[in-house]
């Protein structure tokens, strides 16, 4: 099957976008019979399948919209390996980890907390100058700080660290 996908809206040929390596990971995992990763490639193609024809209209994702669906289901997996160690399934939570870890490797580095705690100070003084004070503040600046941070970024730990900062 020939790839007739249009260029992204990043600029990039579909020949290098995150979805046609994704694409070509799958084949070979089908190749040497890698169910691990197979199963783990099928999902995350399957689930930007449903992204892209949600709607009235086809949609070509981006690389960073596919990313972002990546990021998703690199995030499911493990939740999905947290609740089998309460329940229990230290095997299901290991696969479920791996799965993770075959999905992580199309993610750009997440940023370090060091890096984080800088741009988290720059937004809170950017959110001073506003006149947003304390806790209010704190919608504004971890929605700042996201846009800042990309689509990969750890919500959760985003506004636990703002939240930190304002108290």
């Amino acid at each position: 099957m020939t790839d007739t996908t249009p260029e992204t809206t990043t600029g990039t040929t579909p020949d290098h976008s995150v979805k046609a390596r994704l694409r070509a990971a799958m084949t070979a995992a089908m190749k040497v019979r890698e169910e691990l990763a197979l199963g783990a490639l099928r999902q995350v193609l399957s689930e930007i399948a449903v992204v892209e024809t949600a709607g009235e209209e086809v949609a070509v994702l981006s690389d960073e919209q596919v990313l972002a669906v990546v990021a998703v289901e690199v995030r499911k997996h493990h939740e999905t390996a947290d609740a089998f160690v309460t329940a229990g399934r230290p095997q299901q939570a290991a696969r479920s980890r791996a799965e993770a870890a075959v999905l992580e490797a199309y993610l750009p580095a997440a940023l370090g907390d060091d890096d984080l705690q800088r741009i988290i100070g720059e937004e809170i003084a950017a959110a001073a100058t506003s006149g947003a004070q304390g806790m209010k503040a704190m919608g504004k600046v971890v929605a700042a700080v996201r846009a800042q941070a990309g689509p990969t970024a750890d919500g959760a730990k985003i506004a636990a660290m703002v939240k930190a900062a304002l108290a």
